[in-house]
């Protein structure tokens, strides 16, 4: 088997590729397979760094725990962090190379692809096997040209493809029969088949549609994986992050009242992970919010990372949110910055790397300046707390209280650099202590058994056991045994 490789691709962005390479990866790992995950190339603001230094996509992060790995640049080579519209910060081997625009990404893509088979085939070399993630969807035909990640790698690397489709979204049967169709027949050749996520109700109605497409694709549905309310930890895209939904699935408080968090939804938010230990905890409500109006009943706000902190500072001042988070921490609440959020929390502001733009008024919460530099921080700690830093924006003065030393505050108001802090658990205990007491929730109880981390791992068991119950394996091995197997050509419009 060794040199063995799949890859999972996705009729949309969270489809649930992300969690099916993870589920995979540790259901081989549970049989003595030697398996590592890989995305050729990632585009998400939510990273994670490794124990070397480097940067890859916190999916990849969470693959590889499930293959139980330590995180290492080797599985995410390619990273593009978008900025704006139009430019990403591109992340190659775990460092930044500097920034493209989509109009000239083609320029890079000779290179890249170099590096990204380059990689694949050290894995495969070392691994028994190795589960790809494409990224976004194959049928992106307006992008093939410059693809890496979903057909272009399957095409260079020989490589069987499951298309795994949301029929939570509807209308799923035509996305996965016009994913196949719109390709060019030497990229249709490597679709093996297609697994379906997210479906609620009875399996019995949806098999005649899945015979159809069988009749109509020549290529069969490995398995239906029934919908979960336990799988939404580690949402691999900020844009599977919506105003006004609520983070996990609430749980009924401890004691007798509920502590309300409003998380804001920035426009470039980065690790929108950060807020999830949070809403583990029982009694405790985490709602993402872009209107002024909803940290009203807020017992406590969370201000997120940013990819572009001065832009999203600006945006939160044209929505009157600034203002809110200042009222509220005038009222005496809890205030908590993350990385580009502390950053805004802070008197001034000097970015010469992502604005251009110095001397720049922030909240002024905390009487703080931060500085850009070009260089960016990328650390990884352990020990005594778990957690990790990824920012050029630099604490260069202060005139505040130590918080832990992980950050500092001023009464109610905290900030940090640390992204994953909140995972640990004493200390988000004492955290949301403080907050409740700061917001008078005497009502609210601090539950002391909440394990985030075995939480996290539950959740990769979970995805295991589903994929064991509800799909066939044995076929999925057969792919990564034996190579894409003939499928006919479909013929559609475009070819």
């Amino acid at each position: 088997m060794s040199g063995s490789a799949l890859l999972i691709a996705g009729t949309t962005s969270d489809a649930g590729k992300s969690m099916v390479v993870a589920g995979l990866c540790r259901l081989l790992a549970r049989r003595g397979i030697r398996v590592a995950p890989f995305k050729a190339q990632n585009m998400s603001n939510n990273s994670a760094v490794t124990a070397d230094g480097g940067e890859i996509g916190r999916a990849q992060a969470m693959q590889a725990r499930a293959a139980g790995l330590a995180p290492s640049t080797r599985f995410n080579p390619v990273l593009l962090k978008p900025g704006s519209d139009r430019t990403s910060q591109l992340v190659v081997r775990g460092k930044v190379t500097g920034s493209v625009s989509a109009g000239d990404y083609f320029t890079h893509r000779t290179r890249l692809a170099e590096v990204v088979i380059d990689e694949l085939t050290s894995l495969r070399g070392e691994f028994d096997a190795v589960i790809c993630e494409g990224a976004g969807s194959p049928a992106e035909i307006n992008l093939r040209a410059t693809d890496l990640a979903n057909m272009g790698l399957a095409r260079a690397a020989e490589l069987p493809v499951v298309v795994v489709g949301d029929i939570d979204r509807g209308g799923l049967l035509a996305h996965l029969f016009g994913t196949v169709a719109v390709l060019e027949p030497e990229d249709q050749r490597l679709i093996a088949g297609f697994i379906v996520n997210k479906f609620r109700g009875d399996a019995a109605l949806l098999a005649p549609g899945l015979d159809q497409l069988r009749d109509l694709t020549g290529r069969p549905t490995y398995g239906v994986v029934p919908y979960s309310e336990g799988m939404w930890l580690d949402a691999e895209d900020s844009l599977s992050v919506h105003a006004h939904r609520a983070v996990g699935v609430p749980q009924a408080p401890r004691g007798a009242g509920w502590l309300r968090v409003a998380a804001i939804r920035l426009p470039r938010i980065s690790n929108t992970t950060d807020v999830e230990a949070l809403a583990c905890e029982p009694g405790v409500l985490v709602r993402w919010v872009t209107d002024p109006a909803d940290l009203a009943d807020a017992d406590a706000v969370v201000l997120p990372g940013s990819k572009a902190t001065v832009s999203d500072l600006a945006w939160l001042r044209e929505r009157g949110l600034a203002d809110g988070v200042i009222a509220h921490a005038a009222a005496g609440r809890a205030v908590l910055g993350v990385c580009g959020g502390f950053q805004m929390l802070c008197r001034r502001i000097d970015d010469p790397v992502e604005s251009g733009r110095d001397d720049v008024a922030g909240l002024g919460l905390l009487d703080a300046d931060i500085v850009f530099d070009p260089v960016k921080t990328l650390q990884h700690w352990d020990e005594p707390l778990s957690g990790y830093e990824i920012h050029h924006g630099q604490l260069t003065r202060h005139a505040e209280d130590d918080w832990l030393s992980v950050g500092i505050r001023h009464d109610h108001v905290y900030g940090t650099h640390w992204h994953g802090l909140l995972d640990n658990d004493e200390l988000r205990r004492r955290w949301l202590t403080d907050a409740a007491q700061a917001a008078g929730r005497d009502d609210f109880e601090v539950a002391a058994d909440i394990d985030v981390t075995a939480r996290r791992d539950g959740q990769l068991d979970l995805m295991a056991d589903l994929l064991c119950e509800h799909v066939d394996v044995d076929a999925l091995m057969g792919l990564l045994n034996g190579g894409p197997p003939p499928r006919p050509v479909i013929t559609s419009a475009l070819g």
